[in-house]
């Protein structure tokens, strides 16, 4: 199992790029806005571009180190980058595509690249170049490309960005088998939630050139404890707050008084959930009568807009017409007409803290 260390500054024009994150192997999954510093930070670690401070290493090699000023050349860090459009040669096969990777004699490189086009599916394509190729087949030619050098570090820049919904889900899960078998580390980078959950092991969100929190995928998207995580992770819904007790807030975005099942903490900033988590109250009111007598956190439904796509519904409501937004609340198309109150189980509720 690889290690890689990333800490490093770079001034870059609006902001500053201040990189910390240490990987143990397995695939790390960058998520941001356009913009945050995911790319960059991938060409820092490939050597393409070059950091202002700092120290770049695995556990056997120092790629970059701005007080021993070592800075290797992209050809000497071992790291293997699959550009968003795959960077393959134009003029050049297939099979001359993936021996450009390989180092040694001419009938060495044909039977290694013979073994990979096996491994990627690509016999038949040998002598075929890219503009024939389907978006399926490129990647398999630029992923058997980057492994043919044999790197420590697999680093992918939004693989997916330009395919349509099918072939995405398609070669996502053919990536999931490539990750899950390399033995070094990968860093994908991607603005995509649901192409991060689904690949990467641990996830990283960042902002404006800073790790804000790093935590195991499935961990951060059930409890994000930072607004940006919150956000990026999907939370449609996130209000400022004012304590009102050890078990308690005022949302003040939305007008209302939240029950929370863990302890809310001097830390705590802002409270949100997730549009799937608002559901359709049963009975009457807590102060109403019996059937709603045990619902905490039920509130009226004042609508606002209402929207439809082939397999969902969003009802967009507020809880008080004085309130400065709206609460997002979604569910399958059909599934529910507007009601006329929601619950929100405290423990879904996501307590946050500024970034």
């Amino acid at each position: 199992m690889k290690q890689l260390e990333i800490n490093f500054q770079k001034q870059l024009k609006h902001y500053m790029l201040d990189m910390k994150v240490s990987m143990n192997g397995g695939c790390l999954g960058i998520l941001g806005a356009s913009g945050c510093g995911k790319s960059m930070t991938l060409k820092a670690v490939a050597g393409i571009v070059r950091p202002d401070h700092g120290r770049i290493a695995t556990e056997k090699t120092v790629f970059y180190d701005s007080e021993k000023k070592i800075d290797l050349s992209p050809q000497k860090r071992k790291v293997g980058y699959l550009f968003q459009n795959y960077a393959l040669f134009p003029n050049m096969t297939v099979e001359e595509n993936i021996m450009a990777g390989i180092q040694g004699k001419k009938a060495e490189k044909k039977q290694k690249a013979a073994g990979l086009m096996e491994q990627f599916q690509l016999r038949g394509l040998e002598k075929q170049y890219p503009t024939r190729l389907s978006g399926g087949q490129q990647q398999r030619t630029a992923l058997a490309r980057i492994l043919a050098s044999e790197p420590d570090i697999l680093l992918l820049d939004e693989p997916f960005s330009a395919m349509d919904s099918y072939l995405k889900e398609e070669l996502q899960l053919e990536m999931q088998r490539r990750i899950r078998n390399f033995a070094g580390c990968t860093i994908l980078v991607s603005h995509d939630r649901d192409e991060i959950y689904r690949l990467c092991t641990d996830t990283m969100i960042m902002e404006k050139g800073k790790n804000v929190i790093t935590d195991n995928t499935k961990a951060l998207f059930e409890n994000p404890r930072k607004v940006a995580a919150a956000r990026l992770t999907g939370c449609k819904n996130i209000s400022q707050i004012e304590k009102r007790g050890q078990f308690q807030v005022y949302a003040k975005d939305w007008g209302i008084s939240l029950w929370t099942a863990e302890p809310v903490s001097e830390k705590t900033a802002y409270i949100g959930v997730r549009a799937h988590d608002i559901l359709p109250a049963a009975g009457k009111s807590r102060e109403g009568g019996a059937e709603g007598e045990n619902q905490v956190n039920r509130f009226p439904v004042l609508p606002v807009e209402q929207s439809e796509t082939p397999f969902e519904q969003t009802i967009i409501f507020k809880a008080d017409q004085q309130a400065e937004k709206g609460l997002w609340m979604k569910s399958e198309r059909g599934g529910c007409r507007i009601p006329e109150a929601v619950t929100i189980a405290p423990e879904r509720l996501l307590l946050l803290e500024e970034n």
